[in-house]
């Protein structure tokens, strides 16, 4: 992951993990597949990337897009 730096404070943000309350990663929707799963209506997905600001603990999620 790139280095991101706080809007707020300019330091360099921190890799978090970040799960929700069943222990899984989030994720979003990109779009639909194709064929046969995309017929059911199941969606590509991409993992986000959570990063917290050491200083005033600002948290912000990336998508990992290529």
């Amino acid at each position: 992951m790139d280095q991101r730096r706080c809007p707020d404070c300019g330091v360099t943000m921190e890799p978090v993990t970040v799960r929700d309350g069943e222990g899984m990663r989030p994720s979003i929707a990109t779009g639909k597949r194709d064929g046969l799963l995309g017929k059911i209506g199941l969606q590509n997905t991409t993992k986000l990337q959570g990063v917290c600001c050491p200083e005033c603990g600002l948290v912000r999620l990336y998508a990992d897009v290529p």
